[in-house]
């Protein structure tokens, strides 16, 4: 009895447990979630891809979007429209994104039945950042041995697009012969454009890629297209060898004739950013003025050349006497960069130990392009030119046009030449001639200098010595005519300065004509008798103005004296 009410309360329990455990289960799956989940964008095609590791009987997957709420950022969750119920583990949701600038989050769970697994990861995404560029259209042509090609933009034909700017496109081929080895070569092309330089009746396939060089992303490639060759027609009316020679901005197109009868020729540019542009660019080639209906094979067209950035294509249309005409091939002109920078001209001094270096910029004073353009550096060599065969050659770099170079040796011979450069163009010109130059020696200076010192010396004394010469007996000249010497002659100076003063007048009574006397008085006394002198002399005693026997004795002495020099 007890072992009956034991077992009916046990089945009791697991009728319980039964009933019970439906209820408790309800909500709860062992489904799992999506893993890797990852968002493709191609142009404006949308794809969804994910993994899945569980069970894969009746599961299907569904996908939710949301954009992020600015005003309260908040998270609002939407169905995927093309993402709900799928069985597969990718699903296209292209219709649903407009906003290719705006942030979007995705999340997906597995499903089956009422089971529903917890929601994956969640996907951010901003689609312009992760999109990538299509493949363009192509249209391929064989005509006269080349391959005419014309690019269509990946999006030309569709209303929504994720690549606004077409024109901004880059378009890159690749081309190969179809044979068991093939030689594979890349170009950039336009997206109207001719592949030359390939072999007569022969298949190629090629190529083509969108590119966006400025924010580094390559597109898809467009299928493959195989196209045959066609044999070239020779028409020696066409030019041949076009090339252009550019040196310091001045631009010449050559070419040359095979036709051995009468031609003319025109010279016909186009500016490159046409060749851009999608659509048909023929109409729109130029004649370069000076270059129209001449003879020659040579012509100057530096006068298109603008100093604004951007490049050209030239071609020669040649026509014969009978109306007959022919295009060249074209040959591209990127004038910075197809330009050569030619040598600049120098100028050497020397001071002491140091030499001074003006340098004139390639092309003259009144080329301006090299100058504003090209942002010219200027690269010297100067070397010892003596008779050993090993030189040591220095170099030195400078921006501006005058330079100095110090630290030489005395009386040594120096030559320098100079070459322009442009870092930014990665070009480099021819150097200019050398000049050669001797720096002074020290102990010859300084002897330069004494002797130049002496020399100046003796000059002005040759000089200064006959003119002070000069100017003295000038001088004297007139202090004897204005100044004349008051000094009496020989013949009377023994007379005694007594006697003198007796017979005449003392000299502070006449002191102007006291010479002029003297001189009328020597010759009275030599035509004087000397009785009268005598008698003149008694009667001087007479006149009683000297009275005494000491004059009377003085006056003898004097008469003798006077007597003597007489005789």
């Amino acid at each position: 009895m007890v072992v009956g009410v034991g077992c009916a309360a046990v089945a009791a329990l697991l009728s319980c447990f039964l009933v019970v455990l439906p209820l408790r289960c309800a909500g709860q799956t062992d489904l799992k979630s999506p893993q890797d989940i990852q968002v493709y964008v191609v142009n404006t095609n949308f794809t969804l891809r994910w993994n899945y590791t569980g069970n894969y009987t009746n599961v299907t997957f569904s996908a939710e979007m949301s954009d992020t709420n600015e005003k309260n950022q908040e998270t609002e969750w939407k169905e995927l429209p093309g993402c709900q119920n799928v069985n597969r583990t990718e699903c296209d949701f292209s219709s649903a994104v407009t906003k290719y600038y705006d942030e979007h989050k995705v999340r997906i769970r597995a499903e089956r039945g009422e089971e529903l697994s917890p929601w994956s990861t969640i996907f951010t995404m901003t689609p312009y950042f992760i999109a990538q560029i299509g493949p363009p259209g192509v249209e391929l042509q064989s005509t006269n041995g080349v391959i005419k090609i014309k690019v269509s933009p990946p999006e030309a034909n569709q209303v929504r697009k994720m690549w606004i700017a077409d024109l901004r496109f880059k378009y890159i081929l690749v081309i190969w012969e179809n044979s068991s080895n093939p030689e594979v070569r890349s170009q950039s092309i336009f997206p109207t454009d001719t592949i030359d330089d390939l072999a007569p009746d022969t298949t190629y396939c090629l190529k083509v890629q969108a590119t966006l060089p400025f924010e580094f992303q390559e597109g898809l490639f467009s299928p493959i297209r195989c196209i045959k060759t066609t044999c070239k027609v020779n028409d020696l009316l066409c030019a041949t060898n076009v090339r252009i020679l550019a040196l310091n901005m001045k631009f010449h197109l050559h070419w040359n004739n095979q036709y051995k009868q009468h031609v003319s020729y025109n010279v016909q540019y186009l500016r490159g950013y046409q060749k851009t542009i999608p659509g048909d660019y023929s109409t729109e080639w130029r004649s370069v003025p000076g270059c129209e209906n001449i003879t020659d094979t040579q012509c100057n067209f530096s006068s298109i050349i603008s100093t604004t950035p951007g490049f050209y294509y030239l071609r020669v249309q040649a026509m014969s006497e009978y109306n007959k005409s022919c295009l060249s091939n074209e040959v591209k002109v990127d004038p910075l960069r197809t330009n050569e920078i030619g040598p600049p001209d120098i100028k050497v001094d020397i001071s002491d130990v140091s030499l001074h270096i003006q340098i004139s910029p390639p092309g003259g004073s009144e080329c301006e392009v090299m100058r504003d353009h090209y942002d010219l550096s200027y690269r010297i060599l100067y070397w010892k030119n003596s008779s050993n065969n090993e030189k040591e050659v220095k170099m030195k770099e400078i921006k501006q046009t005058i330079a100095t170079v110090s630290d030489l040796t005395l009386s040594t011979l120096y030559c320098v030449k100079v070459q322009a450069f442009s870092e930014v163009y990665n070009k480099s010109g021819d150097y200019s001639k050398e000049e050669c130059i001797k720096t002074p020696g020290g102990k010859s200076l300084s002897l330069i200098i004494l002797a130049t010192f002496v020399t100046a010396l003796i000059a002005v004394l040759l000089v200064a010595t006959p003119l002070v010469f000069g100017l003295y007996q000038i001088y004297n000249k007139i202090k004897y005519f204005f100044f004349p010497s008051c000094q009496p002659p020989l013949n009377i100076e023994g007379f005694g300065g007594q006697v003198f003063s007796s017979l005449y007048l003392s000299t502070t009574d006449e002191p102007i004509e006291n010479c002029s006397i003297i001189e009328a008085i020597t010759e009275e006394v030599n035509q004087i008798d000397f009785k009268d002198y005598k008698h003149s002399k008694q009667s001087s005693r007479d006149s009683g103005t000297y009275s005494n026997d000491s004059d009377t004795s003085g006056s003898k002495a004097s008469e003798e004296t006077l007597e003597k020099e007489i005789v």
